[in-house]
Formats: C-alpha cells, sequence, structure tokens
C-alpha cells in the first residue's frame, strides 16, 4: 500500500512540475482559425524575399520550396537584407529593406498581395549627410493616431559620439534614425531617434496598450554585449526611455521581431554566430523565458519579421 501511495505521490508531482515547466508559450498559444503567421526573410548575403509560415507560433516551414518572391533591384550591390513587411490601413503590404553595407538610403515596394510587387524605390534617407557610412535594418511601423507611417533605421555617422567608439567591427559606432511618410512619396526631414548611449542597432517598435515598445540590439563590442533590450515610449517618435537589461542569454543575439499571442509576448531573433534561429517569451514584459530549442525554422533563416495574414492570404502564396 504505502509503496501504491509512494508511486502515486510521484505521478502527481511530475505532472505538477511539468505543468509548471513548461513553456507557458507552448501551453498558451493560439491564432484564430483565420489567421496565419508570416515570418519575412533573406538568406545568405540578401538574396531576395523569402517567407516561411506557422500556425502555432513555434513550428514554422517554407513556401513554394524556399523559392524568392522578390529579387532586389535597386541600388549598386541590389541586396535584400532584413526584410520588414506590415500591412497598413490602405490594406497594402509596405516592405523596407537593407539595400546594401554601405548606402545611404534604404529600398521600399508594396503589394496587394505579396506576390505582386509594385516597382522597387530608393529611398535616400541619409543621401543628405556627408559622414553618414550605412543605412541598416529599417522597418516601419503605423501610428493610427497621426496617420504616419514611421520608418526607422540604423546608421553611423562619422565622428558622432566619440564616447562609444571603437575599433572593433570596422569602427561602426550606430545610432537610430527615422522619417515619417504618409504616402511613401513624401517624407519628413530624417531625425535622430533613439540614442541609448551605446551603439545600437536592429530596433523595431510594437504598440502595447498606451505605449510603444523598442525592441533592440546592444551592439556594444567592448565589453562584448550583442544582446536585446527593451526602451519604452508614450509617443511612437520618442522620446525613448533609457534601454532595460537583457532579455537574451549570454549568446549573441540580432534581429529582434516580436508579437503578442494570447496573453503573452514572443521576440524572435537571428542567433547570427550560431546559425540558427532563437525566441525568448514573456508574460510581463519582465520576466524572460528561452524557447530557443521549443522553435524550429527552416535552415538559412536570417533576420526577418513576423507578422499576421489571414488564411486566405496564406493559401495564395502557396
Amino acid at each position: 500500500m504505502a509503496a501504491i501511495y509512494r508511486t502515486r505521490i510521484k505521478k502527481q508531482l511530475l505532472s505538477f512540475i511539468l505543468f509548471f515547466t513548461i513553456p507557458f508559450f507552448v501551453q498558451a498559444q493560439e491564432l484564430s482559425k483565420d489567421e496565419v503567421l508570416l515570418f519575412s526573410y533573406f538568406k545568405g548575403n540578401g538574396d531576395g524575399l523569402h517567407f516561411s509560415a506557422s500556425t502555432d507560433g513555434l513550428n514554422w516551414s517554407t513556401l513554394k520550396n524556399d523559392s524568392i518572391f522578390l529579387n532586389p533591384q535597386v541600388s549598386k550591390d541590389k541586396l535584400m537584407r532584413d526584410p520588414c513587411i506590415i500591412k497598413g490601413p490602405d490594406n497594402l503590404f509596405h516592405m523596407v529593406w537593407t539595400v546594401s553595407w554601405n548606402a545611404k538610403g534604404i529600398g521600399y515596394a508594396n503589394s496587394p498581395d505579396l506576390i505582386h510587387w509594385s516597382k522597387q524605390q530608393y529611398i535616400p534617407v541619409m543621401e543628405h549627410e556627408a559622414g553618414a557610412r550605412n543605412s541598416w535594418a529599417p522597418e516601419i511601423t503605423y501610428d493610427p493616431k497621426q496617420k504616419l507611417y514611421l520608418i526607422y533605421w540604423a546608421t553611423t555617422i562619422t565622428g558622432l559620439y566619440p564616447e562609444t567608439q571603437s575599433k572593433e567591427e570596422s569602427g561602426y559606432n550606430h545610432r537610430m534614425y527615422y522619417t515619417t511618410t504618409s504616402d511613401f512619396k513624401k517624407f519628413s526631414p530624417t531625425k535622430l531617434l533613439y540614442e541609448p548611449g551605446f551603439n545600437v542597432i536592429d530596433a523595431t517598435i510594437v504598440p502595447n496598450h498606451n505605449e510603444y515598445l523598442m525592441f533592440l540590439k546592444d551592439e556594444t563590442r567592448e565589453p562584448p554585449q550583442k544582446n536585446l533590450r527593451i526602451a519604452t515610449s508614450k509617443k511612437l517618435t520618442g522620446p525613448y526611455s533609457a534601454a532595460g537589461p537583457p532579455i537574451t542569454g549570454k549568446y549573441w543575439a540580432e534581429g529582434p521581431t516580436a508579437l503578442k499571442l494570447g496573453n503573452n509576448w514572443i521576440v524572435y531573433f537571428d542567433k547570427y554566430t550560431e546559425g540558427k534561429m532563437g525566441a525568448v517569451t514573456s508574460p510581463d514584459l519582465k520576466t524572460w523565458t528561452d524557447i530557443s530549442d521549443k522553435i524550429t525554422f527552416p535552415a538559412g533563416v536570417r533576420h526577418g519579421t513576423v507578422f499576421k495574414v489571414t488564411r486566405q492570404e496564406y493559401e495564395k502564396l502557396q
């Protein structure tokens, strides 16, 4: 009898442990029947636009055998890295991307269905700045109150912020800059978006109730940081708070893309030194659980953006 009782207690204890140690993201995330998650990404050095899809946020599969949906056509180098896509209130998908390692502009195109794309456009966001060295990883966030799109990216301007200048990694020392537009034809003058007191790249901004969350990479090389952090603001254009503590581990991470599914946030990112994707999740934006070993992405996926589409939109991509 005592042995049976002990066995029963062990089973109950094991069930209790399993329930509370399985990541809450795995338990709680369910999309509506009409929703599918897409992930836009590039491969190699920027060969073109690729998509993968998921219905649970964990398991991702390629679309059309990982074929290219859009080939890059603008800038001297004609790269398509870090593709960021959002669906605007005009029901068009708007995309921006990195066109080169050292260009002073970014790429832009739009599409009604992610299949047929407009003529690609080069937006010269930093051409006015003689000391600008690059325009990396542009992103778009829509401001429904102002009815404007915020486009933002990382740039190093030679000579600025010498207190965080490093001799490592070609001396890059980035800050985040932005422009706004309502029609992708006329753009406001470029302005500084975020100066956190360290070398920063790969910011992505998402709304959260009455504030905005900026997920960003601390690019500090000496001593190495290479982690992801969060800053907040009441306004999309800032000012943003000081960056919080790292939400990723001891590995190097970049290219965050975030969304809220159910009651939990999930941030996907590029574990670029390991050649694979990673993810962390949180119910409160304070306590983060690494679920990198719970996700599966196609081989070769690089920095991109996660977003929702309808099942009808998804099926057209098959």
